[in-house]
């Protein structure tokens, strides 16, 4: 099944993957701090501005981790450094960005994980941001409210490993991070070494 790109959220260990038909030569790289998803050197160039973008950033001296599919992850960073509550730091931004006006509608997904973890969507009809106390899932396509999820790493390293091998279409890259007082992140790009 496709359900695009996906961020899983557990209490103290999320992961993100880009999943994709349309855009494959995508990689993640740690770019300023943040993980940040870029074209691969052979892709075809493009203008779609929804390509490129911060996957996962950190706050609050780096015991918060914000993870999403788009733009929406540095507006929510933004808000939790000045210190709102990761809730409605979410639901702000979500709100405030909207779907994404493609031939899709596709959603925004997002979560953030710090004391308290959340995972959020908003798709065309509705905004919807949940507290989870175990792993939840919500994903652009099919998937698309959060909903419990079997996840069983413990790490970052684990994390971004077990959403890249999910058993949904199209993996092209994955994020993991885990909270232990601060904020570890990894980086699977499907080429076998872990980075």
């Amino acid at each position: 099944m496709y359900i695009g790109r996906f961020v899983v959220v557990g209490p103290d260990v999320a992961a993100y993957r880009v999943s994709s038909r349309s855009f494959p030569n995508r990689k993640i790289i740690e770019r300023d701090g943040s993980l940040t998803v870029v074209p691969t050197e052979d892709a075809p160039g493009t203008d779609n501005p929804y390509v490129s973008y911060n996957c996962v950033r950190t706050a609050n001296d780096g015991e918060t981790a914000i993870l999403g599919n788009g733009s929406h992850v540095d507006p929510i960073t933004e808000k939790v450094e000045r210190g709102y509550p990761a809730r409605d730091a979410l639901a702000e931004a979500l709100l405030a960005l909207d779907y994404e006006k493609d031939d899709y509608n596709t959603p925004r997904v997002a979560g953030v994980v710090g004391e308290r973890a959340f995972i959020g969507t908003v798709r065309e009809d509705a905004v919807l941001v949940r507290e989870v106390t175990e792993p939840t899932l919500v994903a652009t396509y099919e998937e698309n409210a959060p909903t419990p999820y079997d996840f069983e790493a413990t790490s970052a390293a684990a994390a971004a490993e077990e959403a890249y091998d999910a058993a949904f279409e199209h993996a092209v890259c994955a994020a993991g991070i885990e909270r232990d007082g601060r904020i570890e992140t990894a980086i699977h790009n499907g080429n076998g070494d872990g980075s």
